[in-house]
């Protein structure tokens, strides 16, 4: 097989050094997702046209609720990676479960992370869960194209071999061109879904309460499972049953879950308010 390549740009994983305190990329890319995503919700919900008038929250409450779904997608993220990528390593190790910087997090165990906060954090206001979800939901491809454009920078999650012209070298995988599989994610779970989801909030969505999280979890996990294709398996996991990868199990209660919601919304009546 006849390897053609790009050189991989081989950044440094942290961004700023001072003194102890080192910034890295990937914590860069967990505020920028939050803070673009949190100035995307508060438009959404100050435009009353996308709802029928009025939204059922404020912009307020969004600000409130950051803190919330900020702790809910940390540890959800951590625990997630803990218990379904690593269970063994962290049950003789459980001191490290706390390292967060040595990386390690899982998209599922933080998108449940962030259901709880939603539902938690919509019992106590007294607002709508699912439209809460909605907002949470148009807003969180932000923080995936970023998260996975951070690890394309620190050189980690690379895809399988390759010997596809784009294919790049990576540090620590071995001699072998791999596929750039962080950035397909980055373009299908960041970009796409964003313009999916922008499209269908502008569509009206938002006046079925649960379509948007219908839809992205429909379209997040169609995107995962066709970038698992490139993706190199976690050494400690490999392929599971039928070649499946873990990624690819995780995402298909993801989206019978989403198929649920977007039914369940689609056979409501469009809310009307005033």
């Amino acid at each position: 097989m006849s390897f053609l390549t790009l050189p991989y740009p081989a950044f440094d994983p942290v961004l700023i050094q001072i003194g102890p305190l080192a910034i890295r990329w990937y914590a860069l890319a967990y505020i920028g997702g939050i803070l673009f995503g949190w100035y995307y919700a508060r438009t959404i919900i100050r435009n009353g046209r996308l709802w029928g008038e009025e939204a059922p929250m404020t912009v307020v409450d969004f600000d409130d609720f950051i803190v919330w779904v900020t702790f809910g997608i940390i540890l959800g993220g951590r625990l997630g990676y803990v218990l379904f990528y690593n269970p063994a390593h962290f049950a003789a190790h459980p001191a490290e479960i706390l390292q967060l910087w040595q990386g390690g997090m899982s998209f599922h165990g933080g998108f449940a992370g962030c259901v709880i906060a939603v539902l938690l954090f919509a019992w106590r206001r007294g607002i709508s869960a699912l439209s809460l979800g909605d907002v949470t939901c148009a807003v969180g491809p932000i923080g995936l194209f970023l998260g996975r454009i951070a690890n394309f920078i620190n050189g980690e999650l690379w895809g399988r071999p390759s010997d596809a012209p784009w294919a790049m070298v990576f540090p620590g995988g071995g001699p072998l061109p791999r596929h750039p599989s962080q950035l397909y994610e980055a373009a299908l779970e960041g970009l796409v879904l964003l313009a999916v989801l922008a499209i269908a909030v502008r569509a009206g969505a938002l006046r079925r309460p649960g379509l948007v999280i219908g839809l992205f979890a429909i379209g997040y996990a169609l995107a995962r499972s066709f970038c698992e294709l490139f993706r190199e398996p976690d050494a400690q996991l490999g392929f599971l049953w039928g070649g499946l990868t873990m990624g690819m199990l995780l995402s298909v209660p993801l989206f019978l879950a989403g198929v649920a919601f977007v039914l369940f919304a689609c056979r409501r009546d469009a809310v009307r308010r005033s």
